[in-house]
C-alpha cells in the first residue's frame, strides 16, 4: 500500500502523528521515503484496513490464495475423506478423524500457536462457532483424560492438523484422541498445509469455513461453497448463552498441585458464566474464594442474592457487543452496589462497555500461548496464553478508566482498572500459565481488593 492510502486510512497526516507518537517533521520524512519505521506498525495495526503487508515495503502482498493453490482443487484427490472449505471458494482436501460432519460444522476459521493442551483448547468455550488449527504439527500424542476438559461439553467446531493422529504415548491418557473426538461428536481433519492456512488468516483475515468430513464420502463442492460463503460471521453473534450453565451451583475445587497453606478466611465470590473455564475457577478456590457460579443472564438482583463480597466475570465466546445487551446492565448494577469485581476475556470486554468504552473486531484474533503483554505500572513483561477476536478501544476509554496492560505484539489493550470503582480485569488468560505462574497475582490482587473493603 502507497504510504499517501496508509495515511489517509488512518484519518489523515495529524492523526497518524498522534497514533505514533510523532511530530510532523516525522511524517514528512515518511513521505520521502515511502515507508513508517518498523517501531511505529503496532499502533497502526489497529486500524481498519491496514494489513502487516501494507507497512513492509519488502513483502509486497499477492493474495494467498495466488501464492499457494498447489494443492487447492475441487476434485478429490486419492485417499481423501475429508475437505475444508473456505467462503472464498478455497478447497484443501486431508484425511478425516474423529466424528463424521452432520452439517453443523460450519464456523469461523482461526489457528492456535500453543505446543500443548490441545484437550484444553477444544473444551474452552471461548472457541465456540470456530474451527481451529493447530499449528504444532503433532496433535493427539499423549492421548486424552477426563480432567483436562475445561467445560462439560466442546464448544469448537472441528479440528485442524498437520500429521495424522497417532496412537497415545502418555501416562495419563485414558482415551485415544480420536475416540475422545467421536464421544464429543466433533469432527477433525488431517494432512493439511497448517502453516499455509496460518499465512492466509495472518495476511487475509478470517475466513468462515466448512469441515466436511461426510460419513457416505460424498462431497457437494458447491452447497459447501455456498454454506462457508453465507455464514454470518461471529460479529454481532451472542454465543455466552449457547455455552453457559443452566443453573447456579457451588465450585471447590482448587489447581491441582499448591504448595502454600490454605487460606483461612474464604472470600464469598460469584463467577458470571459466559463460557467459564474450569481452571478459572480452580484459580479462585486457591486463592481464597467460596465459588458460587451462575448463568451469563444473571440480573443485578440474581447475583447479589448470593451476597457476594466479589463478583468475577469469565472469558466466554462471541461478540461482547451482542452479550452487552442483558451482561453490561448487570454489571452497571454490581459496580453501584460497591462490590469489587474482576473479569478476563470476555469478562474484560464486557466491564469496559459497562464502564462506558467499546469494543471492536481484531482483523487478528489473538489465540495461543507465549503472547508478550506488559504490565504498565511495573514494566514487567507477561508471558500469557489469549484467546480472543475482539478487543477494547483504548481511544473510547472514559477518564476514570486506566490502561494497565498492553500487547507486545500489536500494541491492543490488555487491561484496564476503574479509579471510580474497585474493579480491573485484563484480555487475556491468567490462569493458563504459559509463564507459567506469571500472572496468578491477578487472582490474589482480586481477593486483596476483598480483604481490604471487608477490613
Amino acid at each position: 500500500m502507497d504510504i499517501e492510502d496508509i495515511i489517509a486510512k488512518a484519518g489523515g497526516a495529524d492523526q497518524l502523528a498522534a497514533l505514533t507518537g510523532v511530530g510532523t517533521e516525522a511524517i514528512r520524512k515518511w513521505r520521502q521515503s515511502r515507508t513508517i519505521p518498523a517501531k511505529h506498525w503496532a499502533a497502526l495495526l489497529r486500524q481498519p484496513g491496514i494489513a502487516l503487508h501494507d507497512l513492509n515495503p519488502e513483502a509486497p502482498h499477492a493474495p494467498t490464495s495466488q501464492k499457494e493453490n498447489h494443492d487447492v482443487t475441487d476434485a478429490r484427490p486419492d485417499g481423501a475423506t475429508a475437505a475444508l472449505v473456505l467462503a472464498d471458494g478455497t478447497v484443501l482436501w486431508g484425511r478425516g478423524f474423529g466424528a463424521h460432519t452432520t452439517g453443523k460444522s460450519v464456523g469461523e476459521l482461526c489457528f492456535n500457536t500453543g505446543m500443548t493442551g490441545y484437550q484444553e483448547t477444544l473444551t474452552d468455550p471461548s472457541f465456540a462457532g470456530q474451527i481451529v488449527t493447530f499449528t504444532f504439527p503433532h496433535i493427539g500424542n499423549v492421548g486424552s483424560n477426563a480432567e483436562d476438559d475445561e467445560a462439560p461439553r466442546v464448544a469448537a467446531r472441528g479440528a485442524v492438523v498437520k500429521e495424522d493422529v497417532t496412537a497415545p504415548a502418555n501416562w495419563r491418557s485414558s482415551a485415544p484422541f480420536s475416540d475422545w473426538m467421536k464421544r464429543h461428536d466433533l469432527p477433525g481433519i488431517s494432512a493439511i498445509d497448517t502453516r499455509q492456512i496460518t499465512r492466509r488468516l495472518r495476511d487475509d483475515g478470517p475466513q468462515s469455513t466448512v469441515l466436511a468430513y461426510p460419513s457416505d464420502g460424498v462431497f457437494d463442492i458447491d452447497a459447501l461453497k455456498a454454506q462457508a460463503k453465507n455464514w454470518a460471521g461471529l460479529e454481532g453473534m451472542d454465543l455466552a448463552k449457547d455455552v453457559t450453565c443452566a443453573q447456579s451451583f457451588q465450585w471447590d475445587l482448587g489447581v491441582w498441585q499448591k504448595p502454600d497453606p490454605a487460606r483461612p478466611v474464604k472470600r464469598r465470590v460469584v463467577a458470571v458464566d459466559y463460557g467459564a473455564k474450569r481452571n478459572i475457577l480452580r484459580c479462585l478456590v486457591t486463592a481464597g474464594c467460596e465459588v458460587t457460579v451462575v448463568p451469563a443472564t444473571a440480573t443485578t438482583e440474581e447475583i447479589l442474592r448470593h451476597k457476594p463480597e466479589g463478583v468475577f466475570l469469565s472469558n466466554g465466546p462471541g461478540d461482547p457487543a451482542a452479550t452487552a445487551v442483558y451482561a453490561v446492565p448487570a454489571i452497571k448494577g454490581v459496580l453501584e452496589a460497591n462490590i469489587p469485581v474482576f473479569g478476563i476475556c470476555l469478562g474484560h470486554q464486557l466491564l469496559a462497555q459497562a464502564l462506558g468504552a467499546r469494543t471492536y473486531k481484531l482483523e487478528r484474533g489473538h489465540r495461543g500461548a507465549n503472547q508478550p503483554v506488559k504490565d504498565l505500572s511495573t514494566g514487567r513483561v507477561e508471558i500469557t496464553s489469549q484467546n480472543h477476536g475482539f478487543a477494547v478501544d483504548d481511544q473510547s476509554l472514559p477518564d476514570d478508566v486506566k490502561i494497565t496492560h498492553t500487547s507486545l505484539f500489536d500494541g491492543s489493550n490488555e487491561g484496564i482498572r476503574s479509579t471510580r470503582y474497585d474493579a480491573f480485569s485484563v484480555q487475556y488468560h491468567p490462569e493458563a500459565s504459559p509463564g507459567p505462574s506469571d500472572s496468578f497475582y491477578l487472582f490474589e490482587r482480586f481477593v486483596a481488593l476483598m480483604d481490604k473493603k471487608a477490613a
